[in-house]
């Protein structure tokens, strides 16, 4: 017998959690998931509000050997909605957005925690949103820098680039600030003035990894390929190309342990690991801290310039030839794009 709906007041309205008993992390129910999100709200939303976002959902949970759907294999027990579920309450707002293929979609555009509430209530465990706001979808307001351990590297290693990434924000006027990914990874997001387009926002990044590479010889890359990447900290330049997103602050993720994506103090990265931060031990540390993303919000100040980046993109092309980067496998062919293919498999590079 299925058990009885719970009804939650949610800053004013009244959300409906549906078996609200049912078990999406081994010992953590569905209703505890929604109160999560309600316990860390103020963040939750600043992160997401009059964002477009990618609803990550895991409808009946997460159990050991689940997997998310791709867009080649749709049976997985989790997948990515990006356009607005069928019977959204009136009061959940959307924005329009434009892939890479040309095509658009109307995504949820949260306005308000009720909205997140009854996202959660669907499965949604991960908030995707993108780094532009619904007045101008074109421009992105934040610089979202992915340090991504390569195997045989881990969190820790992250850290260790961390203190040269925040050394390199700085001499550039720029300031950014760190979370756990929730898995393995480093976070740091740097808002700039909605003045660039997606492609200008990555090349950006990639002038900042490739400086990051130079400063940290064999320990960080900004190479696409998996083969070429080496036990190195891979700065993932293509988390700012157009519809890529990452995990939301205060998001859950889908693991073991149920980690949340947490906000840090850049002094304490040395003391912490992306396990403290959990479903069950999240909302108390936001009592005590609060929201250290609170300055990335839509509207905060300040917004920084990424002219300086761009001024050193155009001098390592200039002057060391380092042009374009491979785009993800998804996207149509972009303007000065080098060849999208794997380097063991490039006959032209055998020969």
């Amino acid at each position: 017998m299925a058990a009885p709906a719970v009804e939650l007041e949610v800053a004013g309205r009244t959300v409906r959690v549906s078996s609200a008993d049912r078990e999406v992390f081994p010992g953590v129910t569905k209703l505890q998931v929604v109160e999560h999100f309600v316990a860390v709200g103020d963040g939750i939303l600043a992160a997401l509000r009059d964002r477009p976002t990618t609803l990550e959902r895991w409808p009946k949970g997460w159990h050991e050997g689940a997997r998310l759907s791709t867009r080649m294999d749709s049976s997985g027990d989790g997948f990515y909605q990006k356009r607005v579920p069928q019977g959204a309450p009136d009061w959940v707002q959307t924005s329009t957005i434009g892939f890479p293929s040309g095509r658009t979609a109307d995504e949820v555009r949260p306005t308000e925690l009720a909205v997140v509430a009854w996202a959660a209530n669907l499965g949604t465990l991960t908030f995707h949103p993108w780094p532009v706001t619904s007045a101008d979808t074109d421009s992105p307001d934040q610089l979202r820098i992915d340090l991504d351990p390569q195997p045989g590297t881990d969190f820790t290693d992250a850290v260790r680039v961390a203190p040269h990434l925040r050394e390199l924000l700085t001499e550039l006027g720029m300031q950014g600030w760190p979370k756990t990914s929730g898995g393995r990874g480093l976070h740091v997001f740097v808002p700039i003035e909605p003045r660039w387009t997606f492609t200008q926002a990555r090349r950006a990044t990639i002038a900042l990894g490739r400086e990051l590479e130079r400063r940290l010889p064999g320990k960080v890359t900004t190479k696409w390929w998996k083969e070429e990447r080496g036990e190195t900290i891979f700065v993932d330049y293509n988390q700012m190309a157009r519809d890529r997103t990452i995990a939301s602050a205060y998001s859950i993720r889908a693991n073991a342990r149920a980690t949340v994506s947490t906000p840090l103090h850049w002094d304490e990265l040395d003391a912490v690991h992306p396990d403290d931060f959990t479903v069950r031990t999240a909302a108390a540390r936001f009592a005590e801290v609060g929201d250290l993303f609170a300055p990335l919000a839509a509207g905060a100040a300040p917004r920084f310039s990424i002219e300086p980046l761009l001024e050193m993109a155009d001098r390592d092309e200039r002057d060391h030839g380092a042009g374009d980067l491979p785009y993800p496998p998804e996207y149509p062919k972009m303007p000065g794009e080098p060849k999208r293919v794997q380097p063991s498999r490039d006959a032209d590079r055998e020969r």
